[in-house]
């Protein structure tokens, strides 16, 4: 019992501490966007609701909020596409499966600013890598940075290389679940292999889908890092979001209020996107549904 008891006291010690250290700063982010402060040691100034007025009526908060939807529907399905497609290669046996299963998940544990650097690099337009490809078969390179569409592609191309490994790995570890009896079943009533696929590996998947598009859809709606390390909201704020506008105004603008305003707007977005997302995709029910 005292062991019990000891358990259950490190259990609930440990989500007090989490609580504190994620809830602490989501409430003093909520209580600062209604005030008016250009540094954490200035006397804040009450402004009630004036903070968020201001940001709803500025076109870039609009625009970024675009922006960000469009990014990370982007990055969600590729991540989701080629991770499926790479899970069900891996999933076969070949000579030398172990050791490609562990290269597959290399990019995952790379720091994302290494890969933002490496991506820099690569697509410099004056001495990077792929200039002097191009320029082997005569062809010229285009600053990528300075166009809306392939900024917001690199930024698309950089986080599906990072995270699509772990998109993989959940997919694999659901895969390993399905019983390949149902497959046997299958193949003897003459059913191919995409049948087997819409009809068992899809439906077998459809709890860990569910999951990895939740998670992943709240990590790339809530990227700062990539975008920031990549295009700083550029060019001309074309690939500027939520995150990167909250942090602009609040850091570089002197506008706390009018941060935390943004940053308190896109939690309850959020928030709302993913209750939504819950209420037609239960967890449960697709566990039972297995």
């Amino acid at each position: 019992m005292r062991q019990d008891w000891r358990i259950i006291g490190l259990f609930v010690g440990g989500v007090l501490i989490v609580g504190a250290i994620v809830g602490g700063p989501l409430l003093y982010s909520i209580k600062l966007s209604f005030y008016a402060a250009e540094s954490f040691i200035a006397p804040p100034r009450w402004v009630g609701f004036g903070n968020y007025l201001s940001v709803l009526e500025d076109s870039n908060f609009w625009d970024a909020l675009l922006n960000g939807i469009t990014i990370s529907i982007s990055a969600i399905v590729l991540q989701v596409t080629l991770g499926v497609g790479i899970a069900l290669v891996l999933n076969r046996q070949f000579v030398g499966q172990t050791i490609v299963r562990a290269l597959s998940i290399v990019p995952y544990f790379l720091p994302t600013v290494v890969a933002c650097l490496i991506a820099q690099w690569m697509l410099d337009p004056n001495y990077g890598l792929i200039k002097s490809i191009l320029a082997s078969f005569g062809s010229s390179m285009f600053d990528w940075g300075a166009n809306s569409a392939t900024a917001k592609g690199t930024i698309v191309l950089v986080s599906v290389w990072i995270w699509t490994p772990f998109v993989v790995t959940c997919v694999l570890a659901g895969l390993q679940t399905i019983p390949v009896q149902l497959y046997e079943a299958a193949r003897v009533d003459g059913a191919g292999a995409w049948k087997q696929f819409w009809h068992i590996t899809l439906p077998g998947l459809r709890s860990v889908l569910i999951v990895v598009i939740l998670l992943r859809g709240i990590w790339m709606f809530n990227k700062f890092d990539v975008i920031w390390l990549l295009t700083k909201g550029g060019p001309l704020n074309q690939t500027e979001t939520l995150p990167t506008l909250a942090y602009r105004r609040a850091f570089l603008e002197f506008d706390l209020g009018g941060g935390a305003a943004v940053a308190t707007i896109s939690f309850a977005l959020l928030a709302t996107i993913i209750l939504i997302y819950l209420r037609f995709f239960p967890i449960d029910e697709a566990k039972q549904g297995r």
